[in-house]
């Protein structure tokens, strides 16, 4: 079934920190009214679904408003279990998508555990019919308990370089090196993984983080203070994320130290992290992880927002999808010298970007007097008109539709 686009109609995409299931909004597509049929589409991704909203929810979510979406998580393992027959998968609803998740019993070899998520897909593919199919793929793990299908057309969007991740597998780069031998298109998050990506596969196109501008929008309007939140004095300097090895938890203890008149709101789940090793000083606030459509009214309450990231293999290829989200909150952004924000954020000079605690720290002053510069506000507000999930949605589309025809 080809990827095909009939006459224009209206169509309805999903714009989505922590996961909103119930966060579908309408809006238009790049401008214009589009529609596509789609075959099914079966991602397989290593991000549960209902923990952090970002590039997968938002890209799934609105495929799934055109066709059948299964998004098959990895499995969940009963230590209390042992026999074998407890195997079986759970079908969650989200907004019209199927959240997918085997159950498997504790003890069982890799290949054993591969083979019996092989038999499970291949079952329920069956049962429901799904005949006709594109897989897309966030990691080349899936490979082990799906090489054996025959889909149409085969995508991986290679969010992240998942290999230079605390305690990625062993053989995720062999396996990488197969799925890109199997895939027809090559999708990166950022420029950075695009010039590595691109030189082991011919198809390979760069699709950076992008943004919901109108659901960050709202934080440039009066929204009611979030209670824990509401006592924390200003300036407040932010961050929201996932809390991990790429926080650069050093940097944040010595910016706390060095002014105790900032305080620093922290939002996001300690992940791979032992949260002791955080830094405690008064002026730090932990509020842990918030819904997706809670963010805007956190970042109205902020002066400055952040990019925190530490300088490791874990960021080298990093496109955070933050850093247009803050700026659609209208919030001046001080980051480290990550090269996907340096690039092109830093070049235009709609972000600082600083390396050390006191050139941040420096940054940090000077950017809690720059949402009052009319000038960077306006040439911000030019660049974010020319991105846009519901753009990035379309070429990806597009391309898809081409490759398929020439498959014919």
């Amino acid at each position: 079934m080809p990827l095909s686009t009939p006459a224009e109609a209206p169509t309805r995409a999903s714009s989505s920190a922590t996961a909103n299931p119930d966060s579908a909004a309408k809006t238009g597509l790049a401008g214009s009214d589009f529609t596509y049929s789609l075959p099914d589409f079966v991602c397989f991704a290593h991000l549960h679904w209902d923990f952090v909203w970002q590039r997968p929810q938002h890209l799934l979510s609105r495929f799934g408003q055109h066709g059948r979406v299964f998004y098959v998580e990895e499995p969940f393992i009963h230590h209390d279990q042992k026999a074998s027959e407890f195997a079986h998968m759970e079908e969650k609803d989200r907004n019209g998508l199927k959240v997918l998740v085997v159950h498997l019993p504790a003890g069982l070899t890799e290949d054993e555990s591969d083979a019996l998520q092989a038999k499970i897909l291949t079952q329920y593919f069956a049962e429901n019919s799904i005949n006709q199919y594109v897989f897309w793929y966030y990691t080349p793990m899936a490979l082990s308990k799906s090489r054996h299908f025959t889909p149409l057309l085969t995508v991986y969007d290679c969010m992240d370089e998942l290999a230079a991740f605390k305690f990625a597998p062993a053989k995720l780069r062999e396996l990488e090196q197969e799925l890109f031998k199997k895939a027809d298109l090559v999708y990166t998050g950022g420029q950075s993984l695009y010039e590595a990506k691109s030189l082991q596969h011919s198809d390979a196109h760069s699709f950076p983080s992008s943004i919901d501008k109108d659901h960050f929008g709202q934080a440039r309007t009066a929204l009611p203070e979030p209670k824990d939140q509401a006592g924390i004095a200003h300036p407040r300097v932010g961050f929201f994320g996932v809390v991990d090895e790429r926080l650069d938890i050093e940097l944040l203890g010595q910016l706390a130290e060095a002014h105790p008149e900032w305080q620093f709101v922290i939002i996001g789940p300690v992940v791979k992290i032992d949260a002791a090793t955080l830094p405690r000083f008064k002026n730090i606030h932990y509020l842990g992880g918030k819904e997706y459509k809670e963010l805007p009214t956190y970042l109205c309450g902020w002066d400055v927002a952040t990019l925190l990231f530490a300088d490791n293999e874990s960021t080298k290829f990093i496109s955070p999808t933050k850093t247009p989200e803050y700026l659609a909150a209208g919030k001046p952004v001080v980051s480290t010298p990550i090269r996907d924000v340096v690039r092109p954020y830093g070049d235009l000079n709609l972000v600082q970007i600083a390396a050390t605690a006191d050139e941040f720290g420096k940054a940090i002053a000077k950017a809690l007097v720059q949402k009052d510069d009319q000038d960077w506000q306006k040439r911000t507000d030019d660049y974010l008109a020319t991105i846009s999930w519901d753009l990035t949605w379309q070429r990806m589309v597009e391309l898809m539709q081409d490759k398929l025809k020439h498959k014919q």
